[in-house]
């Protein structure tokens, strides 16, 4: 495991996370991760470190509202959130994170506009 850093945009929140250093995620092609560009590291709460920023998050829902996606309220970057389909988890934007840690990168593509039919192909949550 290695700890990555990463943030938003301005740099005003900036978080770690433990997580391989070859890492694997999702591309989602969601309505709301297909705009924003979104690349899904999930991992459970335990490996997620808010390290700065507190005050400078902002929330937004939608659908039902399970979803808690943080941005920041200067730069509009989301970092991370919880998600839909792991509630209990944080899922990281691989794009967010420093690169210095990162080793590899491998992105599968995820068919999230069809969620309910494909959830059960998502990653698994990382103990």
């Amino acid at each position: 495991m290695t700890t990555h850093q990463g943030g938003c945009h301005c740099g005003r929140i900036r978080f770690e996370v433990d997580a391989p250093a070859d890492i694997e995620a999702d591309q989602c092609n969601c309505s709301i991760c297909r705009m924003s560009g979104y690349v899904h590291l999930i991992v459970s709460k335990d490996d997620f470190r808010l390290l700065g920023g507190q005050d400078d998050i902002e929330t937004y829902t939608f659908n039902t509202g399970i979803a808690q996606h943080y941005f920041c309220r200067h730069c509009g970057i989301k970092s991370f959130y919880v998600p839909r389909s792991h509630p209990t988890g944080i899922s990281v934007n691989a794009n967010c994170l420093d690169p210095a840690t990162i080793r590899s990168l491998k992105v599968t593509a995820f068919d999230g506009a069809n969620w309910e039919q494909n959830v059960h192909s998502l990653s698994p949550l990382r103990d």
